[in-house]
């Protein structure tokens, strides 16, 4: 298993599921209940298209009367096209230059959880696919499984529909079906008989292509597709059709809400690309399907996504089939002892080290934009468009000492297309004080905006939170443990993200800073004094680069600029990790190392502290800080019962530096003056969900014993 897969070389063992079953995925126990409740060579003559020229249609040739912002729907043009198409599809012709072939299709299939806010993925499960395919005249065809394997990340007993398993041969016949109809049942082919009362129809681009090193060229029209009836069932998006042959080239689309049988799902994309061999026939070359799920009634900012990749290759032509190949359904398979032995040439999770994670699909980002372009304002998603929300479990419940016990709750609404508004709201007991938030969010591409406008939201000091909120609450409700140094936040925040990859985001804030106060210590409490901070109107601005480093690391700089109290500062921060693994599996590791520096003028909510838990384990909880600060971890783990426990072992240094600052004096907090450093061993269990470490203190004489949750679920707690 890769390194980005496991992160901690715990692995699963996930044998043959067989060939049906539900996609459903509800055995995700690290997270159930909370997000995924929906939840040979060539012949002579083949000669593939040249698919560098294959671009989307911006990298094309505009017809005349192609590309206009307004398209005319349904003239006569585009509708002889169809017709055209709609004819060579049903043909039973014969073509003597190709009898039949049989060909060969790698593919991989990804089960992961996505949180809406965040570029944050999970990865579940990993299977690699190889099929045989077979075509015989006039429109025979057949496939098998030959090969499959497959490796749990985590924790779950989803079970794929067989045609998440399979390839497209045929453009989908007249009416197309998913996962066994439990998902999409019998929704009209755009080029089926009489689908033009059902569809519009307009031609909006068109594409030259060339093969045969550039010798030839290919004509190719994209037209447009959408329902006369957008609250039916009812394909969306964008058919590529061959000028000359009205042969489908590429369909990129998705669905509306009615289509969808499953009340979970949020939207199935889909992409099927051809390829042109023997100068006529456009046969499947590459195929990509993501569908995405969340609970129907809570909007908990989390969903689980299959996402199949398929590429076609090897096709040999005109060969002789023998018939036993051919009987039986469309789909067989081998024994699973032979798919299990099949040799597949890249490592399961191969694709998305590449990629350097599980992101966006350019691919599918490009349905998702082709589909809103055809349809603007319409909602297409299959969720109900009111439902509960809660970005994570402590939205519903918590308690610190600056609240006492907090108890809220949230709605999202879908009020038009992609703009999705969710609030919420509760009320702190101790504090005696009411608390919300709103946020409004548009998808789309290019820069994505979302707005927060918020009233006494949690704020915390020192940039390396010691606990999540749930865990904040558990340790403090039973052991006077509270490792959140509150201040509350008042103002609005718009954020822009890039798509499709994020790699730049832009922050711009204006918010006052209210100091908080202990509300729940009595005369016996062990609870840290509150810390102090500089009250006032702050405004900021922030705009953070995301990229790869040597050696298959990943970076995030932060660059800020902000006003407060007639003072302007700056600040720079980075974080920057890289993630290891033995090439035999007997160990994995991650080094991460992080620095930040803000000007002396900014307020001292804004610096950094350090040591105690997730930083320093062993020195004094928060007992560094400065203006300027970094830390570097190195942790490692070894499988010693997979996947159930492996044993641990980690190391820290870091310092902080107090560059012409004065920290506030109710804070106890010091430069570090030197370097300083831990060390220690620790346990893991149950795929690396959860965490008990112990750790020394290096340049110092404590000891603490850590339990936590592994790092990529805490943001749902």
């Amino acid at each position: 298993m890769s390194t980005l897969a496991r992160r901690r070389g715990l692995r699963g063992s996930a044998g043959f599921n067989g060939l049906t079953g539900r996609a459903v995925p509800n055995g995700l126990t690290i997270l159930s209940g909370l997000a995924l409740m929906a939840c040979p060579s060539v012949v002579a003559g083949a000669t593939p298209i040249d698919l560098v020229a294959q671009e989307p249609p911006s990298a094309g040739t505009p017809a005349p009367a192609a590309g206009a912002a307004d398209p005319d729907w349904n003239d006569a043009v585009v509708l002889r096209l169809v017709e055209r198409a709609r004819e060579q599809r049903q043909s039973v012709a014969v073509d003597s230059a190709m009898t039949s072939y049989q060909a060969r299709a790698l593919g991989n299939v990804y089960f992961f959880v996505d949180r809406a806010d965040s570029i944050q993925h999970v990865l579940v499960k990993g299977d690699q696919v190889a099929l045989d395919l077979y075509w015989r005249a006039p429109n025979e065809t057949q496939q098998w499984i030959v090969g499959r394997r497959d490796e749990r990340v985590l924790p779950t007993s989803i079970r794929y529909h067989l045609d998440h398993l399979t390839v497209v041969q045929d453009d989908f016949g007249d009416f197309i079906r998913l996962g066994d109809g439990d998902e999409v049942e019998a929704v009209a082919h755009p080029l089926a008989p009489d689908a033009e009362t059902i569809y519009d129809y307009a031609l909006t681009d068109s594409l030259r292509l060339s093969y045969a090193g550039g010798q030839e060229v290919v004509r190719v029209y994209e037209i447009s597709v959408r329902p006369k009836d957008l609250d039916a069932p009812g394909y969306v998006g964008t058919i590529f059709v061959d000028r000359d042959r009205a042969a489908v080239v590429r369909m990129n689309f998705s669905f509306t809400p009615a289509s969808y049988v499953d009340g979970h799902l949020d939207y199935i994309r889909i992409s099927l690309d051809n390829a042109l061999w023997m100068a006529s026939h456009w046969l499947p070359y590459r195929q990509e399907v993501e569908i995405r799920r969340e609970i129907p009634y809570l909007d908990f900012m989390a969903g689980s996504t299959i996402r199949t990749t398929f590429d076609i290759r090897d096709y040999d032509f005109n060969v002789d089939i023998p018939d036993d190949r051919m009987r039986g359904r469309g789909v067989r398979a081998v024994s699973p002892n032979q798919q299990q032995a099949f040799q597949f040439e890249r490592e399961i999770f191969a694709e998305l080290e590449e990629a350097g994670g599980i992101g966006p699909s350019p691919t599918m980002e490009e349905v998702r934009t082709q589909v809103r372009e055809v349809v603007e304002d319409e909602v297409l998603s299959g969720l109900s468009g009111f439902r509960l929300h809660a970005a994570r479990l402590s939205d519903f419940a918590r308690y610190n000492r600056a609240e006492g016990v907090f108890a809220g709750a949230g709605v999202t609404l879908r009020p038009h297309a992609d703009l999705q508004l969710r609030t919420t709201g509760g009320y702190a007991f101790g504090r005696r004080g009411a608390s919300g938030a709103l946020s409004l969010s548009r998808e789309g591409s290019g820069f994505v905006p979302t707005l927060d406008v918020y009233w006494d939201a949690t704020g915390d000091i020192g940039g390396h939170p010691g606990a999540t909120p749930l865990e904040n609450t558990i340790s403090s409700a039973s052991g006077d443990k509270d490792y959140l140094d509150p201040f509350f936040r008042r103002g609005a925040t718009l954020t822009l993200e890039g798509r499709p990859a994020r790699r730049l985001s832009v922050r711009v804030a204006v918010e006052d800073h209210v100091g908080a106060r202990d509300v729940v210590s009595g005369p016996d409490s062990e609870f840290r004094p509150v810390r102090s901070i500089e009250e006032g109107t702050i405004a900021t601005l922030a705009a953070t680069f995301r990229s790869g480093l040597p050696a298959g690391g990943r970076a995030a700089l932060t660059i800020a600029g902000g006003f407060m109290n007639d003072r302007a500062f700056g600040s720079t921060s980075l974080e920057s990790w890289w993630d290891f693994e033995d090439r035999d599996e007997r160990w994995s590791g991650r080094v991460s190392i992080s620095g930040a520096f803000t000007e002396s003028g900014a307020p001292p909510q804004t610096f950094h502290l350090i040591g105690g838990r997730h930083t320093l384990p062993g020195h004094d909880y928060r007992a560094f800080g400065g203006n300027a600060y970094w830390l570097a971890r190195m942790e490692t783990t070894v499988p010693v019962w997979r996947p159930y426990l492996g044993v641990r072992a980690f190391a820290a240094l870091g310092a902080t530096y107090l560059d012409g600052v004065v920290l506030p004096a109710d804070w106890a907090v010091t430069g570090s003056s030197d370097l300083r450093g831990s060390a220690g061993l620790g346990l893991s269990f149950g795929y690396d969900s959860m965490r008990v470490d112990v750790g020394r203190a290096l340049w110092g004489s404590g000891w603490e014993a850590v339990f936590s949750v592994s790092p990529q679920f805490r943001s749902w707690l």
